[in-house]
């Protein structure tokens, strides 16, 4: 609808001021009736939503939708920055400290799709950096890119001339090359009985003071930067650092606002340790005190181990959150062999951060297969779906160990006369071949039958089958539901259950999909706890 009106370019009476407000009030409402009706007739879906100021999806996910972990590689330390509309992600190389000579990052529009940016900064470029570059911790200011970093790992009874701690690089661009800005460690020493890494940088937006936090072996301080960004700063008592430790604080200091609060977040535990987790603090100041609250991130057996040393992301406009954070794949033994993961972060009404819960989920839209693991066939992603080629048998299976679980996924393009494709769950000894494993699986056949059976080291067993409507080019939605000795199979219809019977066999596992004697298409793979 267009609203015309002529207003004199002479001086208004009051008369004329009067119609002009009438006439500004009409558009007014003109335009947020349009506003309404576009909104409603354009609902944001599950995955995403307009932001119309700018015409960019907004990322409004639960979890990383497209599989966990998020990007391919050993990476740990993530700390997260956004440049332009596109998200940036900078982790530790997760390998031995002798390894630690570099550093990668990431980016994506959307972050579902990343582009990896190889050697930003490597000890080539530091003069005294040797090894175990950690945890970089990014910030534009002044035209230039900051990129703040440990190295040397310094202990703090080091021999004298042994240099390391808190380095700062600098760059023209977001993914480098980054250089050494001042030639040595801006922060090369103990101070509060803190060692100097695993720093995150933070800009008030009261001020634009800049601040550092960081710290490692139990103890956290927070100290000004300059405005060259390079340089520490002095408190308004003299100091230069200030000790801001938090009940049970070990390393991975962490720092952000949101309404006018002041949120420090840290790891607590032993990186290698089950009690790994990411814990926070309030406060009404950038210095604190900070007195902590509670633990929000922590490992999940089902899922991954050794949750923690975060970075938080938040949708530019909104109150999205996410935690970006390393943990350690369940079937993995090696303390390096680390990878990076998110996952959404809700605040309550009061504030306060409820616990996050590390989903299972995978839409394939990133073209990639991550945490899955196969045996047996060809397996491949096409068009953001998972597809397995006709074979006599294979499987695919995420790295979990549930017991109890809701497990979903779409079903497509059955092949094979006698074939069928199904769901795996509770399922171990994976690799001793496709159809050798222990475990259940409930499958769907092109002949309009589902059922459910259980496979123990090659021995078949079928509980029980149904009849189900079949359509040709048909996709199915199948849900498996197992509480204790119970176990649910519900094809398309999720309220009423195709299959319903009790079995003890097996009580925990990994879970997947599969084919037997066919082939097929899998997508909106998701299991999570009842």
């Amino acid at each position: 609808m267009f609203v015309m009106a002529y207003i004199s370019p002479l001086e208004p009476t009051a008369t004329t001021r009067s119609s002009i407000q009438l006439w500004l009030i009409f558009l007014t409402k003109i335009f947020v009736l349009n506003h309404i009706m576009g909104f409603a007739m354009s609902r944001p879906t599950q995955t995403s939503l307009i932001n119309n100021q700018h015409d960019q999806i907004i990322p409004d996910y639960t979890t990383s939708e497209a599989g966990n972990p998020f990007i391919e590689g050993w990476y740990a330390d993530p700390d997260t920055e956004i440049y332009d509309s596109i998200y940036w992600v900078y982790p530790t190389a997760s390998y031995s400290y002798e390894q630690q000579t570099y550093l990668d990052a990431f980016s994506s529009p959307d972050l579902i799709k990343w582009t990896k940016h190889r050697n930003i900064l490597t000890t080539d470029n530091v003069s005294w950096a040797v090894n175990a570059m950690w945890a970089p911790a990014p910030i534009y200011r002044n035209g230039k890119y900051f990129l703040y970093f440990g190295a040397n790992d310094i202990m703090e009874d080091a021999p004298e001339g042994v240099v390391g701690g808190i380095g700062v690089a600098v760059a023209d661009k977001p993914e480098g090359p980054y250089v050494d800005a001042i030639g040595e460690p801006l922060i090369g020493e103990y101070h509060n009985g803190a060692q100097p890494i695993d720093q995150d940088v933070f800009i008030d937006d009261v001020d634009g003071q800049a601040y550092i936090y960081y710290g490692g072996h139990s103890h956290a301080n927070v100290a000004k930067l300059n405005e060259d960004m390079i340089s520490i700063g002095t408190f308004d008592d003299g100091t230069q650092f200030k000790e801001i430790t938090p009940e049970n604080y070990v390393e991975g200091s962490q720092m952000i606002k949101r309404n006018g609060i002041y949120y420090f977040m840290w790891s607590e535990g032993v990186w290698t340790g089950p009690d790994y987790s990411v814990s926070y603090a309030m406060s009404d100041t950038p210095l604190g005190p900070f007195k902590r609250v509670a633990k929000i991130l922590e490992q999940d057996d089902s899922v991954a181990r050794s949750s923690g040393h975060h970075g938080v992301i938040n949708i530019p406009g909104t109150d999205i959150w996410y935690i970006v954070y390393h943990r350690r794949p369940l079937s993995e033994t090696d303390d390096n062999h680390r990878v990076l993961a998110y996952d959404r972060m809700y605040f309550n009404e009061d504030g306060t951060i409820a616990p996050v819960t590390m989903l299972v989920k995978d839409n394939f839209a990133n073209g990639e297969m991550f945490n899955w693991k196969t045996y047996g066939g060809d397996w491949f992603v096409v068009d953001h779906k998972l597809n397995a080629a006709e074979s006599i048998g294979a499987r695919a299976f995420l790295d979990t160990n549930f017991a109890d679980l809701v497990f979903d996924a779409t079903i497509s393009n059955i092949t094979g006369d006698s074939g069928d494709a199904g769901l795996v769950f509770r399922a171990t000894d994976l690799s001793t071949g496709a159809d050798e494993f222990k475990g259940y699986y409930a499958g769907i056949s092109p002949a309009g039958v589902v059922f459910l059976g259980k496979a123990d080291s090659g021995t078949w067993t079928s509980i029980y089958e149904a009849g189900i409507d079949i359509f040709s080019d048909v996709q199915y939605r199948i849900r498996i539901t197992a509480v204790g000795s119970k176990i649910s199979v519900f094809v398309d219809d999720l309220d009423n259950a195709k299959i319903v019977v009790t079995d003890e066999s097996f009580t925990r596992g990994a879970t997947g999909v599969g084919v037997r004697y066919g082939g097929a298409t899998f997508d909106s793979v998701s299991v999570a706890k009842p």
